[in-house]
This record gives structure tokens, sequence and C-alpha cells, in this order.
């Protein structure tokens, strides 16, 4: 990226200014940008042990398979999924506060009595598919902002705080040739006063 600047201190001030404030910036960047990583590795972590969690919980069930054809699905459904929104580092993701089922009421008496047990199966196994696709989203949307600020902070860092420091330098220097030639000049000019003094005098 190229910096355009002018050769004078109106320049050199706006600078000089924009380099404060990036390299103000870029310490804040880079620790938003490592708190990132580790909360989208956190994350990341948690939902895959969600979906382990899962897999092993149906496993568990699995002596249950054929008994499953005796129940009925309609008994339990999802009637609501909250998510909340929770701020990490300073990126706001979702977080699952509650879910809400409906589960339909049924003659304890006629129906077999693993019933109840089989209500509480399903949720336990829905909330943990529910949690792991909450924490696959929470994970994917920080790992969006990581490379975000990744890229801000590569930009502050290699491209604009060597570009401005690098138009200061030569403004400084095109200024001091300039100062240097203004006083060259002017002695220049003053010693051939001197010389034409002499040369007037008799």
């Amino acid at each position: 990226m190229a910096i355009k600047f002018q050769y004078n201190k109106t320049s050199l001030n706006n600078l000089g200014k924009q380099l404060k404030v990036r390299q103000k910036a870029l310490p804040t960047l880079q620790n938003k940008e490592s708190a990132l990583r580790i909360e989208v590795r956190k994350a990341k972590d948690y939902s895959d042990k969600l979906v382990a969690d899962l897999d092993a919980s149906m496993k568990r069930y699995d002596y249950l398979a054929s008994l499953w054809n005796e129940f009925e699905p309609s008994l339990i459904s999802i009637k609501d999924v909250e998510l909340v929104t929770a701020k990490v580092a300073g990126v706001k993701v979702p977080e699952l506060k509650e879910i809400s089922y409906e589960i339909h009421e049924f003659n304890a008496f006629a129906k077999p009595a693993w019933y109840a047990d089989g209500v509480n199966i399903l949720k336990e196994l829905t909330r943990l598919g529910i949690e792991s696709e909450v924490y696959t989203e929470k994970s994917r949307i920080l790992d969006y902002q990581r490379k975000k600020t990744t890229q801000k902070v590569n930009l502050y860092e290699k491209v604009q705080i060597p570009g401005y420091q690098e138009a200061i330098r030569k403004i400084k220097r095109y200024m001091e040739d300039e100062e240097n030639l203004s006083k060259a000049s002017s002695k220049i000019v003053k010693e051939r006063h001197a010389l034409e003094e002499e040369e007037e005098t008799p």
C-alpha cells in the first residue's frame, strides 16, 4: 500500500499522527488476536467433546434399540430453543440458555415402565446435539473474527507502520536537504556580497 504524502510540515504532522494511532492500536489488536485464538480452540474442543458425549450416549443406549420401536415419537418434541448473546474477547456469540420441551401425557399404567426413562434419554441426547451445534457456530464466528483481526495486525505491522515510518523519513530528509541548500545558497550570496563590497572599496 503506497502512502500518499507531500514534502511539507503539514503532511509530516498528519503522518506522525497516523503512525501514533497505529502503534498505539497494535498491542491491543495483538492481545485480541491471541485471546480469540484461545477462545476458538476452547469452543472447538468443547464442541468436539459434546459430539463425543453424544456418540457415547447413543452407544450406551444401544441395548434399548429394539424397545424404541414401541416408543411413540410424538410423545416428546422441542418447543423452543432459547439462545442468548454473550461477548467473548469483544465478539458477540450465541450461547444456549434453555431448551423447552413439550411432553404429551401418557398413561403410566398402560405404557411400559421405561417410557419415563425414554423421555429423559431423548432430552439428554437432544441437549447434547443442540449444544454441540451452538458451540460449532460459536467457534466459527470467533474464528472469522480472529482471521479479520490477524489481517489487521499484519496490515499495521507489516505494511502501514513501516510505510508511515518510511514516508516520515523521506519528508524529514527532504526538509533537511532543503534547509541545507537554503543555508548554502545564503552563504554563497553573503560571500558574493562581501567580495563585491571589497571590490568596490578603493
